[in-house]
């Protein structure tokens, strides 16, 4: 199965703290375990900041995370200077700063700029964080097979309290469940390899039931079916009120699971989810 793998377009802290970026083998063998910790995580597709009400207001995004609550977010579907659509916005980056948060941006679709000297065209997803980022890495996942809109697992190594913990986001293809179950092989291999505790996000585009889905969660918890909440529905899918549920949080055995919640706004054509989580010592 061919593998591609990138070092991600940017690691940026707050603003406060100097911008610097970190190779991906910069603590790959150094997964440390500090205190238990309780920590609330959050998947999210933004929808390039448009809601269901066809308005463009990333404010509006930026005030669902805050009031969440959430310590590390996983978001898909964010634009960086991408088109007119989103204003040309580099919206990672605005939210980091908005919110007070580290993050990193991770570009699945990387385009040439309109004008020459202005930012690269880019598409694709982040990760917020209360914590340190220590380190990042973009895995483009296959795209050869069944060829289609570039995917990616985005890898963070953060440290939560001197836990350092592997948190991975990312956004599978929305039109076959056989290029899907590709991905899934692909993250999983990616993820496996990995030591430590392990928390991955992302709008799998698939449901429960669906093969590619079971399949993770043979190896991972996830965390809404774990809580008995299957039909805690996040996708509005050409329907006026959410009919399915595709977006996931997953983790690793040795994170407890507390609760978890899907939050009601219009703010994007999918809800936002949290899971109340501790990380063990």
């Amino acid at each position: 199965m061919l593998k591609k793998s990138v070092i991600v377009t940017s690691v940026l802290m707050m603003s406060m703290i100097p911008m610097f970026s970190y190779s991906s083998e910069s603590h790959a063998a150094n997964f440390e375990k500090g205190k238990e910790t309780a920590i609330k995580v959050m998947e999210y597709n933004i929808h390039h900041a448009e809601g269901t009400d066809d308005i463009l207001n990333l404010n509006r995004i930026a005030d669902v995370i805050k009031t969440s609550g959430a310590d590390i977010i996983g978001l898909q579907e964010v634009d960086n200077h991408f088109s007119a659509r989103s204003d040309f916005e580099d919206q990672a980056k605005w939210l980091a700063n908005y919110l007070g948060m580290h993050y990193m941006f991770a570009a699945n679709l990387d385009y040439d700029p309109l004008n020459e000297g202005e930012p690269r065209r880019q598409y694709g997803t982040v990760v917020l964080s209360k914590y340190p980022i220590l380190s990042s890495e973009n895995h483009l996942l296959d795209n050869t097979q069944y060829p289609a809109e570039q995917r990616g697992l985005a890898k963070t190594v953060i440290n939560v309290r001197g836990n350092h913990i592997n948190f991975y986001n990312t956004h599978l293809d929305n039109k076959r469940a056989e290029q899907r179950d590709i991905q899934v092989n692909e993250i999983l291999d990616i993820v496996n390899q990995d030591k430590g505790t392990s928390i991955l996000v992302g709008d799998f585009n698939a449901t429960p039931d669906s093969r590619e889905i079971l399949k993770m969660s043979a190896q991972y918890k996830d965390v809404f079916a774990e809580l008995g909440l299957n039909d805690a529905y996040t996708s509005y899918y050409y329907s006026d009120k959410p009919n399915r549920r595709i977006d996931y949080i997953y983790t690793s055995d040795d994170v407890k699971i507390n609760a978890g919640n899907v939050i009601d706004t219009n703010a994007a054509d999918h809800l936002p989810i949290t899971a109340d989580l501790v990380i063990t010592k």
